[in-house]
């Protein structure tokens, strides 16, 4: 997975928990009980990263998860109408996402885990639809990754060595 690491101390961040989980150990003396926590962080203008947290205690699992969506911050491509540049669809595990580019007007046609991916990274107008696993941290990975793998009509001209307008057309 492609990963365009952002600093993350310029940004204005906001966080969203998308799950939580209670996790069960088995050992010798009993059962240990931990929570996990799967932490969404974006600016609304680009910028987005997931991370996942663990500990005893369900508040710093989440301050955890937060902390390592920082450090994976990615930079999102966005269009004029604040869509994604093209079409694509990431894939983490068996979880497929489809991210379709969309006019002005359509918002955020999503379901919950690729909602909260979409709408912290700042894409106001797109469609997506979860393909193959349902599983939640999966399907957040799967549209990060998604994300992360998308390119500017500028990228992709100069890799061709083309115009954009060649390129656009």
């Amino acid at each position: 997975m492609k990963r365009n690491i952002v600093d993350a101390s310029q940004l204005e961040l906001t966080d969203k928990v998308v799950t939580i989980k209670r996790v069960t150990k088995v050992v010798k003396g009993g059962r240990n009980m931990k929570f996990t926590a799967l932490v969404v962080v974006g600016d609304n203008n680009g910028h987005v990263g997931v991370g996942l947290g663990k500990s005893t205690e369900i508040p710093d699992a989440i301050r955890k998860g937060k902390e390592d969506a920082t450090k994976n911050l990615i930079t999102v491509p966005l269009d004029e109408n604040n869509s994604i540049t093209h079409d694509f669809v990431g894939k983490f595990g068996s979880a497929e996402v489809l991210l379709k580019k969309s006019p002005e007007g359509t918002g955020i046609i999503a379901g919950g885990p690729a909602r909260s991916v979409c709408e912290l990274a700042g894409i106001r107008n797109i469609r997506t639809k979860s393909l193959g696993s349902n599983n939640k941290q999966n399907v957040v990975y799967a549209t990060i990754n998604g994300l992360a793998q998308l390119k500017t009509p500028e990228e992709v001209a100069a890799k061709r060595g083309k115009s954009v307008a060649e390129v656009t057309a």
